[in-house]
């Protein structure tokens, strides 16, 4: 018997110390004991000032039970979820052989307090100003009337030549101390790996395309990404277009809080401005949301509150100018207090892959944000599913926040994460990262609804769907009703045409075809063997 181990038991529990036979996901990851788990570690790290001792294979009687090595693994892996929790990390493991079985000595202690990030993507019709004014928030810089602060996303040769988005960009600020960390030179990586450095809060920006054309993209940004906000932007001199409709909708069928900003407001009158905000209340009444205007004289604290309960209901509205830097203090006051709106850290690590690069001395990088649960640095994962239904094991060789290096990223955070041993040809958008190998899905079934369709949807019908990353032609192979058309809901069971991929039950997407739109969620997956 270990002698370290036999001190601490015949001592009993110390202040830091915390006794556990063994912890198993099902029992020790169901809410309420998680919650206490996590309250019983924080008391430990208070007491040890910062650092606590868990050992693992003990029971509660005292007496030392080998536990088998997968027990221990799970038990470690919990564990890791609960520091991660309170912003700590496991420092050290120690490891003892005790009949037939391992008992186990973790060291975990408190680190700094882990970044609040939030995502928030934006929408709206081509031309309203959406990069212009993701450019000015997230510099402090007025524009200069002629869209200047776009540039600061729109880094493509043509996008910046035509004036217009073509793909998702990304731009991020923080908050430290209250104060807003804007981006000194936007265009410079190193500037936004300074912001992820020095911020307590971070703040990305997906900034998704207007033109309609690339509504595909648009729907990619919105669906793809692990969003906690969505920012409609509805410019002064133009007013509420068919496709700011059509981005609305995608926003509320997402369930997504959304924010209004009614941009370029010092192009038009104060009379044009108030019916403009008119017409955008009668809209969001139509459809069943609370519309509210912030105002210089609005309580912020209050508002958020109410979004923060029924986001999905109550919509605000900002007016706001680029040039002018009308509304745009109020904007900035709204995000630094929004919260994050989920964590779901306790799950596995998985992330949609949605782009790929090949970057010189790294290798290859997968991008994407991360749906669920934490991901380091070392660590084994599987990559796919391929055209066969196969997944790749890799390993992570390293992780990027907005171009600065961490040690690990956490659910919600966007990242680049280098992959070892894998050819970026061999990968594509709507793969998986995760660290469980998965079941590959041809064939799942789903409650659909649809938003507009010019006759009848029958089985055979062969729309695209855009579900997390994934963006595959499906065809409808069942239909609950006979038919659907236009306002119908109904059970549909949907096969993916070209390639099996990992979904997961409860996930929402949106299927297209032409000027045909619908939205779904699924129910069930059918998993290849």
């Amino acid at each position: 018997m270990p002698k370290n181990i036999e001190y601490l038991v015949r001592e009993g529990e110390k202040e830091n110390i915390e006794f556990k036979e063994y912890l198993t996901r099902d029992i020790h990851l169901s809410e309420s004991r998680f919650e206490n788990l996590v309250c019983q570690l924080n008391h430990r790290l208070i007491m040890g000032k910062g650092e606590a001792l868990y050992v693992i294979g003990v029971t509660d009687s005292g007496d030392l039970k080998g536990i088998p090595a997968k027990r221990l693994e799970e038990s470690l892996y919990i564990l890791d979820i609960m520091a991660t929790e309170l912003g700590a990390e496991i420092k050290d493991i120690e490891n003892h052989r005790v009949d037939g079985g391992y008992i186990s000595l973790v060291t975990i202690v408190k680190r700094g307090k882990p970044k609040e990030h939030i995502l928030i993507g934006t929408a709206g019709h081509v031309d309203h100003g959406k990069s212009t004014l993701v450019g000015t928030i997230v510099t402090g810089t007025k524009d200069d009337g002629a869209g200047k602060t776009r540039l600061f996303l729109d880094v493509q040769k043509h996008e910046i030549e035509r004036g217009l988005s073509a793909d998702i960009s990304y731009a991020v600020y923080g908050f430290k101390n209250g104060e807003t960390i804007y981006l000194k030179n936007p265009l410079n990586k190193h500037e936004k790996a300074r912001v992820v450095e020095e911020a307590e809060k971070l703040v990305s920006f997906v900034d998704t395309v207007g033109h309609e054309p690339w509504l595909r993209t648009t729907i990619r940004g919105l669906v793809g990404q692990k969003l906690d906000y969505g920012l409609l932007v509805i410019a002064a001199d133009d007013g509420i277009t068919r496709t700011t409709r059509e981005h609305l909708g995608i926003l509320l069928a997402l369930e997504l809080p959304t924010i209004i900003a009614v941009t370029k407001i010092d192009r038009v009158s104060e009379k044009t401005v108030s019916m403009i905000i008119k017409e955008i209340h009668q809209l969001l009444k139509s459809i069943g949301r609370i519309p509210f205007t912030l105002t210089e004289k609005s309580d912020i604290s209050k508002v958020v509150h109410l979004f923060g309960e029924q986001g999905h209901i109550f919509v605000p509205i900002i007016e706001t100018s680029a040039v002018t830097g009308t509304g745009l203090n109020i904007l900035n006051e709204l995000i630094k207090q929004l919260p994050k709106r989920s964590f779901r850290y306790k799950e596995d690590f998985l992330m949609y892959v949605d782009k790929v690069y090949v970057v010189s001395g790294v290798g290859t990088v997968v991008s994407g944000t991360i749906k669920q649960g934490i991901v380091k640095e070392g660590d084994e994962v599987f990559l796919g599913p391929d055209s066969t239904g196969e997944f790749i094991e890799t390993k992570v060789q390293s992780i990027e926040i907005h171009h600065y290096r961490v040690e690990q990223g956490m659910a919600g955070d966007v990242v680049g994460i280098a992959v070892k041993g894998i050819k970026s040809e061999h990968i594509r958008r709507g793969m998986v990262l995760t660290k469980s190998k998965p079941a590959p899905v041809r064939t799942f079934t789903a409650e659909v609804l649809v938003f507009n369709h010019p006759t009848r949807i029958g089985v055979g019908y062969e729309p695209v769907i855009h579900l997390e990353t994934i963006s595959e032609s499906v065809v409808f192979e069942e239909i609950e009703k006979k038919y659907l058309k236009a306002g119908d809901r109904g059970r549909v069971k949907i096969r993916f045409k070209y390639h099996p991929y990992h979904i997961l039950k409860g996930q929402k997407f949106i299927f297209r075809e032409g000027r045909s739109k619908g939205f779904g969620r699924v129910i069930s997956c059918e998993a290849e063997l």
